[in-house]
């Protein structure tokens, strides 16, 4: 017996009606995105491995899918790495290219090699699948959907302030307006590094920064110092970011408590300047969160996380890269951006129930199949319903009613209708309202004007 089918775990496959709240999803980032003025653009499913590698930090290297070279891939294998079981140099030598990890990376990598095709600033948006190596659990899947909003080529603070306001319009529109925005900045994060006598650990410091919400500060502190970091310098780099008070007064503390420290005074001007260019209604939506650090090596300045009560991890995040473009041959180009996850934005909507009830995927109208001659005319009927703009869709058997009547009802069709020989003789046709349960007699000619009277009614 053949053995039932599956997929591989963290993948999930989508229903009609869940594909449908997806693209809701999608479609409501596109529509803010473009009120923006950004672009679309899309890249490959995948990369050459040394375009990703070395740009995610110790932790995201690991995570990278590689792909398998074409043909006798172990051939270019060292016989002695092989022997030495040696996976990590194994797999450079038998992998060229590898899933995206990210969407960013790969951006960099597009706008460099389409540098003279761009102006600059390039506004772009991007809404495709990565993958992850990673441990499957709630929020965390192996493949997913990134929807990224970008600009580079501007060093502008208006860029970081736009982003949190784009943040804010899609989120209000998806029903998630109770969201909270954290920011926080890397240089900060460096001036407290240098000020605590971590300056040459500032990318292990980050990193285990990262981990804060997984593990606690006790867990952050043991693995710092099991890194290698002096645990006094760990203490006091701790207590820094464990501070909490409203903006004003904890930039104020932070600008005395590094003093001397310019790229954590630089990084604390910038956090001033964002926050002072956000109108209201998002300005009380964000709170600095000095144990935000987003352990990816390309971020440089702000860096933005956003979460919900409800949910256990991020729901969108990003910041700014001042030299990602310099890895791959094009310096001084900076950027910002945010991405929004929309895997986990789906299951908290879910959760909370906050999808339209108006999310259907069936067609307006089912015309019911009696035979050929009849089947016939609702072919032209349904032509004539489509060419108005509704969706509407023939049953292709002549099968019994009650079981085109169970897939009408099953598919949630709004309008069932009964052309039979005896309805074409006289030119009507029957129609039942799937909702209210009514049925109305209605001239063929007049089919399209009942249909948008009843799906219009305030028009």
């Amino acid at each position: 017996m053949a053995n039932k089918p599956s997929i591989p775990k963290g993948t999930r496959d989508f229903l009609p009606k869940q594909s449908l709240k997806r693209q809701f999803i999608f479609d409501t980032a596109k529509s803010v995105f473009q009120l923006y003025g950004y672009k679309p653009i899309e890249t490959p499913a995948m990369e050459n491995l040394d375009t990703l590698t070395g740009k995610y930090g110790e932790e995201g290297d690991k995570l990278i899918y590689k792909i398998l070279n074409n043909g006798d891939f172990l051939s270019k294998a060292n016989e002695g790495d092989l022997g030495a079981k040696n996976s990590i140099k194994v797999a450079t030598q038998i992998s060229d290219r590898a899933l995206r990890y990210d969407l960013t990376v790969p951006f960099a990598r597009f706008v460099v090699q389409n540098q003279n095709e761009l102006n600059f600033p390039f506004k772009r948006y991007q809404i495709q699948p990565v993958w992850r190596a990673d441990r499957p659990q709630r929020g965390r899947y192996r493949e997913f959907y990134q929807c990224d909003v970008d600009v580079i080529g501007s060093d502008s603070l208006l860029n970081e302030a736009e982003l949190l306001c784009i943040v804010s319009d899609v989120f209000d529109k998806l029903g998630l307006s109770d969201i909270n925005i954290r920011l926080n900045n890397r240089k900060i994060l460096s001036g407290i590094a240098n000020a605590t006598g971590l300056g040459e650990y500032f990318s292990e410091m980050t990193v285990a920064i990262d981990k804060l919400d997984k593990i606690g500060a006790d867990g952050v502190r043991e693995e710092m110092i099991k890194r290698g970091l002096p645990p006094a310098g760990v203490k006091k780099a701790l207590d820094h970011i464990s501070r909490r008070a409203n903006a004003d007064n904890l930039l104020r503390m932070l600008s005395s408590s590094l003093t001397g420290e310019q790229e954590g005074q630089k990084g604390i001007d910038e956090m001033r300047k964002t926050l002072k260019a956000l109108p209201p209604n998002v300005r009380k939506k964000v709170e600095i969160d000095l144990t935000l650090a987003r352990g990816l090596n390309y971020y440089t300045g702000a860096i933005i996380e956003v979460g919900h009560e409800k949910f256990p991890s991020s729901i969108c995040g990003g910041g700014r890269y001042d030299d990602l473009t310099g890895i791959f041959g094009l310096k001084n180009m900076s950027g910002v951006g945010v991405s929004f996850g929309a895997d986990r934005i789906y299951d908290l909507m879910e959760e909370l129930d906050l999808f339209p009830t108006s999310l259907k995927a069936a067609s307006d109208v089912l015309f019911i199949n009696f035979g050929e001659t009849e089947s016939l005319e609702c072919m032209q009927l349904a032509g004539k319903l489509r060419a108005d703009g509704y969706s509407a869709e023939v049953y292709p058997d002549a099968a019994k009613m009650q079981k085109q009547m169970k897939y009408a009802d099953a598919c949630g069709y709004r309008f069932v209708i009964l052309l039979g020989s005896e309805e074409l003789s006289v030119g009507k046709a029957n129609v039942k309202d799937m909702t209210s349960g009514d049925q109305s007699s209605v001239e063929l000619r007049d089919l399209n004007i009942f249909v948008f009277d009843k799906l219009n009614p305030d028009d």
